[in-house]
């Protein structure tokens, strides 16, 4: 089998190499990425692209049918990754999250492409009280980001094809990587137990997250990229994650808090409600996929986490100011003139 994963020099590529390598050994693995984030090894003793048979570099906003020949799965995970950079790069965000998910999805259906994996998120639910959402149920996404996932999924169902496409909402990322990111909840959290021995929890806690750790998500992916149309349908959108992950942000702070002993925590109770809270129901999930369930609980993300900003040393209590905080590191390239307003490299 020969697979390409789109966006694979980012946080979750890592892992998801890792996990197809070690369960398919005789699987051709190729990685395509821009590398706005290459160098943001962290703690990684060995480049994690040793898992992949070669690594090309390229805008997925330029993939073509051509590119895509000879490849049995196509991994989407190229994304402008979180609210803060949606909110900064708007446009580009819909013109990466949504419009080349659906053009490359053509073009893969085209170059006889049988699986498509598209990453996308719970975070289309934005505010929902009540039970936990259905992938049936309603979506309410509040931000760019959010509404390029749901855009993309409306998109992909449109296609006219025998491909296998699998839309992943994925529930709230978290867990140590290779290339590890801090703008993610339960990341900050240990960041800050670590660093500075105190977590200050923005809102009032209550509202809902679930979370799933990035190997857990790699493990979904390799179900995804190999799941026949009679597991789900030719066209599937399925809530990733785990029952038992619905967590309130206040008990993510105190679970933190009780792995880092002498950690201190801060509630402002006084905060406006948080623009996204939601809980999720996985089980449509836990019945196509028995065999490739989530299996990291939240106390081993959080020990997972500790370990790994140990071995790098870490100690930065400024670390929202850092390249640990991937809008900052595109703001950097920004600013140096290596990256223009609508994230593309611009020539030396």
């Amino acid at each position: 089998m020969k697979i390409l994963i789109l966006g694979n020099l980012g946080y979750i590529g890592p892992l998801v190499a890792r996990e197809l390598a070690q369960k398919h050994p005789d699987a051709t693995l190729h990685g395509f990425d821009n590398a706005y984030f290459a160098h943001c090894l962290t703690g990684a003793t060995t480049v994690p692209e040793r898992f992949l048979r070669k690594q090309m570099y390229g805008d997925v906003r330029n993939v073509t049918a051509d590119m895509l020949k000879g490849y049995d799965a196509v991994v989407q995970l190229a994304a402008v990754s979180n609210d803060p950079m949606g909110n900064r790069f708007a446009a580009v965000t819909t013109d990466i999250n949504q419009r080349s998910t659906v053009s490359i999805a053509r073009a893969a259906a085209q170059a006889g492409v049988r699986n498509f994996v598209f990453a996308s998120s719970c975070s289309i639910y934005g505010v929902a009280e009540g039970a936990p959402r259905t992938e049936n149920d309603p979506t309410a996404p509040m931000t760019a980001y959010a509404k390029s996932k749901i855009g993309a999924e409306q998109e992909l169902e449109t296609i006219d094809t025998d491909m296998v496409i699998t839309c992943l909402r994925f529930a709230t990322a978290c867990g140590m990587s290779d290339r590890l990111r801090l703008d993610l909840v339960l990341n900050d959290f240990v960041a800050c137990a670590l660093s500075d021995g105190r977590i200050t929890v923005l809102s009032d806690g209550s509202p809902w997250r679930p979370l799933i750790d990035v190997a857990d998500m790699a493990r979904a992916i390799d179900w995804a990229a190999h799941r026949p149309a009679d597991n789900g349908g030719r066209f599937l959108r399925v809530n990733t994650g785990n029952d038992e992950r619905n967590h309130q942000v206040r008990d993510l702070a105190n679970a933190v808090a009780q792995a880092v002993p002498g950690t201190s925590v801060s509630i402002n109770t006084d905060a406006p409600v948080d623009s996204r809270s939601y809980k999720v129901d996985f089980s449509l999930f836990r019945e196509l996929a028995p065999d490739h369930q989530p299996q990291v609980t939240l106390d081993m993300s959080i020990e997972r986490l500790i370990a790994g900003l140990k071995r790098m040393n870490f100690n930065d209590s400024q670390f929202r100011s850092s390249p640990l905080m991937r809008l900052h590191v595109l703001q950097g390239h920004i600013e140096e003139g290596r990256l223009s307003e609508d994230l593309t490299w611009q020539q030396a």
